[in-house]
């Protein structure tokens, strides 16, 4: 299989963003030289498109991981997807589901640790998971502060 071959099949497969096909060009022995041009031909004809990438990278860490949205941006800042990719993708996030996403996964990671007989370590360990999983400072300490109301 030469390389226009493979790459083509490379993007065909699913949605890839520039940084990933330069990668795979160079994994592939592509000259540095060809490498613009593959590109520049890809995205003629449609089988690279970072918004569309962004878009759909945005849709499937937030709807299938449950990611928040400073772990996605961080994802995609990796992948040197420019700042205006990341807005229009973020745009793909309702924000009541963002949140009513945050509070479930809350929920479920709260009771999780309802053996936890120190109510302040569960805070805390329940505050780092959501951390972790890229949800905002403020969304999190605003929702701990509405369990805490109850105890």
């Amino acid at each position: 299989m030469d390389v226009r071959e493979a790459i083509y099949h490379y993007c065909n497969y699913q949605e890839r963003c520039h940084s990933q096909v330069r990668d795979k060009l160079f994994s592939l022995g592509c000259p540095y030289k060809d490498v613009d041009g593959y590109i520049a031909e890809l995205i003629e004809k449609d089988l690279l498109n970072e918004q569309r990438f962004t878009c759909s990278f945005v849709r499937t860490r937030f709807g299938q991981k449950h990611w928040g949205r400073k772990k996605i941006v961080f994802q995609l800042k990796q992948l040197n997807i420019s700042d205006y990719c990341i807005r229009k993708g973020l745009a793909e996030i309702d924000d009541e589901e963002y949140l009513r996403t945050a509070a479930k996964l809350m929920e479920k990671k709260w009771n999780e640790l309802r053996t936890e007989k120190h109510v302040y370590k569960r805070k805390q360990k329940v505050f780092q998971y959501l951390h972790q999983k890229g949800f905002e400072t403020d969304v999190i300490t605003e929702m701990l502060k509405e369990i805490m109301t109850g105890y």
